[in-house]
């Protein structure tokens, strides 16, 4: 679970927007080349499950990725994603896309990244944070850092953090208990 002092709780209260690099955040970085040119990914189920949960509580999610993969695109419309982004090695321009379209600034979005080409929008978002296997230079630049690993339950620690923050954790779980 992520600790977190009085002002990290505030810039959760206001997000509106969760933005996820893919590869090492929504996955564990590790990419399986497959003979057609294509790749495959693994996915942690908690994490998808956090993005649905999400959705639910009224947070838009988006990935922006410096990769293309038919994989990550099942996975995005899979589970509703409103913005899917590919090819993206400079991350800014999606992310200025996105937030246009939603109407939003910068303190309503959390960004999620792994590695110095998330260090931009880690430093932009109101909410920086790095998974916990990011490199250093990522978690330098970020305000918090989680206690999973990308592709093993970072995404839903994040989830449940600012829907906690938010108030609106125990109306999700309603519906479970």
């Amino acid at each position: 679970m992520i600790d977190a002092d009085q002002g990290v709780v505030d810039r959760a209260r206001r997000i509106k927007l969760l933005i996820l690099d893919c590869d090492g955040v929504l996955t564990d970085g590790r990419i399986l080349m497959l003979p057609d040119s294509d790749e495959t990914k693994a996915f942690d189920v908690k994490d998808g499950h956090g993005i649905v949960m999400a959705q639910r509580a009224g947070l838009r999610v988006a990935i922006i990725s410096g990769r293309k993969s038919s994989v990550v695109r099942a996975r995005a419309k899979e589970l509703g994603v409103a913005y899917l982004y590919e090819m993206a090695w400079i991350k800014q321009e999606p992310y200025e896309e996105i937030l246009a379209a939603e109407g939003l600034a910068d303190e309503q979005v959390c960004y999620v990244g792994d590695d110095v080409v998330d260090i931009p929008l880690l430093r932009r978002a109101g909410l920086g944070i790095a998974v916990a296997d990011a490199v250093d230079e990522a978690k330098l630049h970020s305000l918090l850092v989680t206690e999973r690993s990308g592709g093993r339950g970072a995404v839903r620690e994040i989830i449940e953090f600012i829907l906690k923050a938010q108030d609106k954790w125990d109306h999700a779980m309603a519906r479970y208990l």
